[in-house]
């Protein structure tokens, strides 16, 4: 063995030595008068805490985790987001191109802008909740002269995957922090903040959005740290792929029938508690059945335009997406039929020709 004493012994005489040196003391007065000088505290001044003295609001916002959001447009989903914001303490300032949307949310604590510039005017993130993806590059465009280097956008307007690729470009012109945040969920769950957040971008700013996606959301799941790979938006489309599907078959099930005089009931029924039973049918059909289409937990124009952005991107990745081409159709026909605005169930009536006023959703299973 070698003749070197142990680190550990080291360290031991090491403890001995400053204890001889520097006996414990027996009260407090005894510590100071062994170590003069050392009880003094530093003088709480600008010098010692800067912090204190020269603290901005931004600053003091960010430490409280309050933010000041900007929120472009207020429609079913919006609006509701913002009043989320404004309930958990935010500072929320919003615009809408039909100002008569965002009005009713100056009683929650809203400020109404007049043009997307005043709203993102001095705000941390900015929110946008569009139509699409080309609405969502106009506005911004619109915002931009007051936009500020370093900002965090949050793109939550359901896009198709290449426009998720031109928000980011101009995200990167303009020197934004993008994230890619679709979420899943319709006017009730956005009313509670009980949203599914699907974001994806760079996690070192992640701290500035966690507290909106906290505020509108019950969940958020990253996809990935590239905003501009649209790897949130592609979940969506999957997600609202399912979503479509399934309202069309619904509408499709109640119109054949109540053409073949079936009581609905019956085939309820008939699958109750098995494979084929689910929550989603009850909910859609119960709004067919019982004449509640109106106001819109998801419209049907906005359904309509997203069955074609599946559809796109299925034949850009060389995927043919019969269900959802056909789904497409029948919500546009519907809208014609005068139900653009109604809840996306309303595309039940685009089973029937358009002057057959006959089969009202009272009326089904004749």
């Amino acid at each position: 063995m070698s003749g070197r004493p142990h680190p550990a012994a080291c360290r031991a005489a090491s403890r001995r030595a400053y204890r001889r040196a520097w006996p414990r003391p027996a009260s407090r007065r005894a510590f100071r008068r062994a170590r003069p000088g050392h009880h003094r505290r530093r003088p709480r001044t600008a010098q010692w805490y800067p912090l204190a003295t020269h603290r901005t609001n931004q600053e003091v916002d960010v430490m409280t985790g309050k933010l000041t959001v900007s929120v472009l447009g207020t429609g079913i989903m919006g609006a509701a987001m913002a009043r989320n914001l404004a309930g958990a303490g935010h500072t929320v300032r919003a615009w809408n191109r039909s100002r008569a949307k965002a009005d009713p949310l100056a009683a929650d604590g809203v400020h109404i802008a007049g043009t997307p510039a005043e709203a993102v005017e001095g705000a941390d993130v900015v929110l946008t909740m569009l139509y699409d993806g080309a609405a969502a590059l106009d506005v911004m465009r619109q915002a931009a002269p007051a936009l500020r280097a370093g900002t965090a956008w949050v793109q939550s307007t359901t896009a198709g995957i290449e426009s998720v690729g031109e928000l980011a470009g101009f995200a990167r012109e303009k020197g934004l922090v993008f994230y890619d945040a679709p979420v899943l969920g319709t006017r009730q769950p956005a009313e509670a903040g009980q949203l599914l957040v699907l974001a994806a971008g760079p996690a070192d700013g992640r701290e500035a959005v966690t507290p909106v996606f906290d505020a509108v959301g019950a969940r958020t799941v990253w996809t990935g740290e590239d905003g501009a790979a649209a790897h949130a938006t592609r979940l969506k489309l999957v997600a609202n792929s399912w979503v479509i599907a399934a309202t069309s078959a619904t509408g499709e099930t109640l119109a054949l029938a109540g053409a073949l005089g079936v009581d609905p009931q019956s085939f309820f029924d008939a699958i109750a508690g098995g494979p084929l039973d689910m929550g989603y049918l009850h909910a859609k059909s119960a709004l067919i059945l019982e004449d509640r289409l109106s106001p819109a937990s998801f419209a049907v124009s906005t359904a309509a335009k997203d069955a074609r952005l599946i559809v796109e991107a299925g034949e850009q990745h060389g995927v043919r997406l019969d269900v959802a081409a056909a789904s497409a159709e029948r919500f546009a026909r519907a809208a014609a039929q005068g139900h653009a605005d109604e809840d996306m169930a309303a595309a039940y009536f685009a089973s029937f020709d358009e002057n057959a006023g006959t089969n009202s959703g009272g009326n089904t299973g004749g």
